[in-house]
């Protein structure tokens, strides 16, 4: 037991930093949950402390690929920019210009 204890505490621990903010986000969340369900069912067989550190890993990993799946479907791994306006242009490079005194982009 002992050694799926500190698999399961390994693995949560690589996973909450390997990626963006909503999978960490979800990683603690997740592990907060499953603690909490594992200690109820685990209680119900006598071993509420097993239970929860089972549910809580279950549940990090768990919260971890939900967040992730969000932070890819959010777009931040699409490539583009902001303009000084605040408007995205995803999938083209920034060109070469200048801001006039009144905010109007002018290329080279």
């Amino acid at each position: 037991m002992k050694n799926t204890l500190l698999t399961l505490l390994s693995a949560v621990t690589l996973v909450s930093c390997a990626s963006g903010p909503n999978a960490q986000t979800g990683s603690v969340l997740g592990a907060l949950g499953g603690a909490a369900v594992g200690g109820i069912i685990g209680n119900q067989s006598g071993r509420g402390l097993e239970g929860a550190a089972i549910g809580a890993g279950l549940g990090a990993l768990g919260g971890n690929a939900l967040g992730n799946a969000k932070d890819q479907s959010n777009g931040r791994y699409q490539q583009g920019y902001y303009d000084r306006n605040g408007n995205w242009h995803p999938q083209q490079q920034q060109q070469q210009g200048y801001y006039d005194r009144y905010g109007n982009y002018h290329y080279y």
